[in-house]
């Protein structure tokens, strides 16, 4: 009689070689995530195209691109370290003392992104900014922001506080990323 572990990693395998096949015999058009020259030229054409107002939509979708870009950059190296930390915790050769270390690191960066978000939504809600990031790395949290005008000392400080009140004592950068009216 085959045991559970075993019947279990028969199953796993056997859906990683159908998902392989599948994947392997899908046409490349069919993956949604795929991005093809194609559409990076239709949008540019478009972009071009636009009248007068054309730089403003330039300016707008190259901010919006660098906030998106520093998000995926944060997500990406968060996800290769939980996933290193999972491996630990699924190891059989890790010590208990090493799992527990590393459920605690995953635990601290779910919530450094949970107290992000709460930040940036709490930070767009407070002023008329177009777009918010905030980014914690190691000691330090980045706020860019995104708006027309230029931020006043009063709006640093406030965005400060909100930070020092969600994260405690820590230093922050505040970094304004222009925009323009749309």
């Amino acid at each position: 009689m085959l045991k559970k572990q075993t019947v279990w990693l028969l199953t796993m395998l056997s859906l990683m070689i159908v998902l392989s096949v599948y994947y392997m015999t899908s046409n490349p058009g069919d993956l949604a995530y795929m991005n093809t020259d194609d559409d990076a030229d239709t949008e540019e054409a478009t972009n071009e195209s636009t009248p007068a107002n054309g730089s403003n939509v330039n300016v707008v979708s190259e901010a919006n691109d660098l906030f998106a870009a520093l998000r995926l950059e944060v997500q990406e190296e968060r996800s290769k370290k939980k996933d290193r930390l999972e491996d630990i915790v699924a190891s059989s050769t890790a010590s208990a003392e090493e799992k527990n270390q590393a459920y605690e690191e995953i635990d601290t960066i779910d919530k450094v992104y949970s107290k992000e978000m709460i930040l940036e939504e709490t930070i767009l809600d407070s002023a008329e900014y177009q777009d918010v990031l905030v980014r914690t790395d190691g000691d330090v949290v980045h706020v860019h922001v995104q708006l027309v005008e230029e931020l006043t000392p009063t709006e640093v400080v406030n965005i400060m506080q909100m930070v020092r009140d969600e994260f405690g004592e820590i230093p922050v950068n505040v970094i304004q990323q222009p925009a323009t009216e749309s």
